[in-house]
């Protein structure tokens, strides 16, 4: 049986980053659920639905043929540079606090680590709600402004209007909705190792985390 990680975190902490590499190491198949949500962020925009609409959020997450690998394929359709764009960034987070939304995904998630049995699955909720029983638990954190620096690198100046202060104060805004919806709001599992990427490399961390395995 492989072991199961979860690792959790609020957006630009490394999540991914680490996750990949933590995966890549290991030999194990590595999940972003944020993608997950993302996609259905996409299809309630696409369908001219108010990102608020829970109904309608929650009938498209039922209904969508989601494949999340090295690249996100949605409904047939290679999404994966589509649900990063700032303009599913400003509604994810309303998307995702849809109890609907998150119980098909939550399920979702489920199912694809007992098809694994194991692996490194990233998002918000892993190790508090999807995977309580997780083997090793990581809750990666970042200061503001870092993370509004990695994620401006990651939009380009052309998309990220403002500069990294706006995106820390965008940032800013989004954890404390996550951090306050009543689905699965992100925290901190008492059972988790906190590590603070700042100003720590890639392979700082990785080292760290393979060593908590």
């Amino acid at each position: 049986m492989s072991p199961l990680i979860a690792i959790d975190g609020p957006a630009g902490s490394g999540k991914s980053t680490i996750a990949r590499a933590i995966a890549a190491r290991l030999g194990l198949s590595h999940l972003d659920t944020g993608a997950m949500y993302r996609s259905v962020t996409l299809l309630v925009l696409e369908a001219g639905a108010d990102p608020a609409d829970a109904d309608t959020a929650a009938r498209l997450a039922k209904q969508m043929e989601l494949s999340c690998n090295e690249r996100v394929v949605l409904n047939g359709r290679d999404v994966t540079a589509e649900i990063r764009t700032p303009v599913v960034d400003a509604a994810v987070s309303t998307v995702a606090a849809h109890p609907g939304v998150r119980a098909e995904l939550v399920a979702r998630q489920r199912a694809w680590g007992a098809s694994k049995g194991g692996g490194v699955v990233e998002g918000r909720d892993i190790g508090t709600v999807v995977f309580p029983k997780a083997d090793l638990k990581i809750y990666l954190t970042a200061d503001p402004q870092e993370r509004a620096r990695r994620r401006l690198a990651q939009l380009g100046a052309s998309q990220a209007a403002g500069g990294d202060g706006e995106l820390a104060a965008q940032l800013s805004r989004r954890d404390a909705f996550d951090s306050t919806r009543a689905a699965s709001p992100l925290a901190v599992a008492p059972d988790a190792v906190v590590l603070d990427s700042t100003h720590r490399s890639v392979e700082d961390v990785v080292k760290e985390v393979l060593s908590r395995l």
